[in-house]
């Protein structure tokens, strides 16, 4: 088939991605598949070739990601049901000071954000913010607004969301030099942020009627944290326990690239770095803490401790099947042999490669609104164009915060984040466009320049 042909297959595939999921609200896991088999058909894939393609691009997808994904899940729930996220707010709220505490919640959004997916981070959070709201009589967008899109910030950029992990696993990238270079960056941004918002809501906002009632009616709650069979009373976890169990991880997986970077192949150290600096055995070690710090430690049963960790499953399940079936269109556009194609336009536009992944990804995230499929969608278009350009292990990782850039960027009535987030604050649409949908995409294109200033550095 000729190239032209190969383009327009995977033009009207995109297409069709869009049109199912915006018109037809399809699930984006279906949506992916369908116009995987899609584009293969029309691609003029022999029909035999399709199912295995299918099948491989899947399993290499959820091979890398599957276990990284559901087990941060478990931790941020063991993080959140013990009631961990108040008392990283709380406290950061008391040293920090009354004049302050807007800091104190980004900073604290930033913390939670490691390890609990954006959607259940908000909600977790809100009732902290409600509560700060009452007693401090200033309106919730002053406390919401940076700490909510610091956590978008933190779920764009660093695994192990899902987006970046799958978006890792699609390029080969190393998750260590990922957190090395995203973790300071996503913290300049989300200071960023918070310094924006702060001009940003020195006007007054709207308050839907229900938010507002909910806000006046606000008691502070009574001890205790439900796990399972039923209601624990337990004394809050301690602030530094919470900050280890959500730094363990991280500080784990860089240490081991940062071992594995010195030594030589096939000494016990760089074994051993090789093992313990991976991802699922950090988080696996992460996770059995968690268990026993945040729960057995604190009064909680085996069963309760096993009830709390296996209900994380099913609300991740979703987002493991689509980061897999965006694997599965990444590698249909290889074996149709439209990535090639693609890759030599990408390469002929003159445009460096950092550019090309962000301006993808924010295309993508404005037209269909998930930044997981933003992101996998991205790296399976650009991973045929990485196999012919020469750079480093450290580019390669850098290049997948500029996808999480573009998967920031643009949040608005398509995205189910933007209308938690204005639902719940009780703001009205226009004025959270005005906000929340202009300060995504400031911080997106933000951290796009700071990957750009890195990307020679690391060469």
């Amino acid at each position: 088939m000729t190239p032209v042909l190969l383009l327009a297959s995977a033009i009207a595939g995109i297409i069709l991605m869009i049109v199912l999921i915006l018109r037809f609200r399809l699930q984006p896991v279906l949506a992916l598949l369908l116009v995987s088999m899609f584009v293969a058909i029309l691609s003029g894939m022999p029909l035999d070739r399709i199912a295995p393609a299918i099948e491989a691009g899947m399993g290499k997808t959820l091979g890398h990601i599957a276990i990284i994904i559901t087990l941060g899940a478990m931790i941020g729930k063991i993080v959140e049901i013990s009631g961990g996220a108040e008392v990283l707010a709380r406290t950061l709220i008391g040293r920090f000071g009354s004049r302050r505490i807007p800091l104190a919640l980004t900073l604290a959004g930033f913390l939670i954000g490691i390890p609990v997916f954006f959607e259940v981070g908000v909600i977790m959070v809100m009732p902290i913010i409600y509560g700060v709201s009452r007693l401090t009589h200033r309106q919730i967008m002053v406390f919401a607004l940076p700490m909510c899109v610091t956590m978008l910030t933190v779920h764009s950029f660093l695994p192990p969301h899902p987006g970046p992990a799958a978006a890792a696993a699609q390029i080969g990238a190393d998750l260590g030099r990922i957190l090395a270079f995203g973790l300071p960056i996503t913290l300049i941004l989300g200071f960023t942020g918070y310094v924006i918002a702060s001009r940003m809501t020195r006007r007054e906002f709207s308050c839907s009627e229900d938010i507002r009632r909910t806000v006046e009616e606000m008691s502070e709650a009574e001890g205790g944290v439900l796990a399972g069979e039923g209601t624990v009373h337990a004394p809050p976890p301690p602030f530094g326990i919470i900050v280890a169990l959500i730094l363990f991880p991280v500080v784990l997986i860089m240490s081991g690239t940062f071992v594995l970077s010195l030594t030589e192949a096939g000494t016990v150290l760089h074994n051993a770095a090789a093992l313990c600096g991976a991802p699922m055995t950090a988080l696996l070690i992460d996770t059995l803490l968690a268990g026993w710090l945040l729960g057995l430690s604190r009064g909680w049963s085996h069963v309760q401790v096993s009830e709390v960790v296996g209900s994380a499953v099913p609300g991740v399940a979703m987002v493991i099947l689509i980061a897999g079936a965006g694997g599965v269109f990444g590698n249909i556009l290889v074996q149709s042999g439209i990535g090639h194609v693609v890759s030599g336009l990408l390469h002929a536009s003159g445009l460096p490669v950092l550019a090309l992944a962000f301006v993808l990804s924010a295309l993508l995230r404005a037209i269909q609104g998930s930044t997981t499929v933003a992101l996998v969608t991205t790296a399976g278009i650009l991973s045929p164009l990485l196999q012919t350009l020469t750079i480093t292990a450290s580019q390669k990782a850098l290049l997948c915060l500029p996808m999480g850039g573009g998967g920031l960027s643009i949040s608005h009535i398509n995205d189910a984040g933007f209308w938690i987030f204005t639902k719940l604050t009780g703001i009205d649409t226009g004025e959270s466009l005005r906000t929340w949908t202009v300060l995504t995409s400031i911080l997106g294109f933000l951290g796009f320049c700071m990957t750009a200033i890195l990307w020679p550095l690391c060469a």
